[in-house]
């Protein structure tokens, strides 16, 4: 008795799908590395434009004290 055509075996099928999961598998650590390293450049990057806008607050606060002691000395 014959069996229907898609009821045989397809052994090179299953051996790429496991060959894929392995490959999947192997390379897992290097996507979550990439992930980190992704979420680490981000959080240092809010970091660097927090730290650029305080120094600016800080840079804007010193330029009005120094107009504040100019305009009392000319007074």
């Amino acid at each position: 008795m014959n069996r229907p055509a898609d009821a045989r075996p397809r052994p090179a099928q299953h051996t790429e799908t496991s060959q894929n999961r392995t490959l999947t598998m192997q390379l897992m650590p290097e996507a979550l590395a990439r992930v980190h390293m992704q979420e680490r450049l981000q959080e240092a990057e809010r970091e660097r434009l927090l730290r650029a806008l305080q120094l600016r607050r800080r840079a804007e606060r010193a330029s009005l004290r120094a107009r504040r002691a100019l305009a009392a000395v000319v007074l």
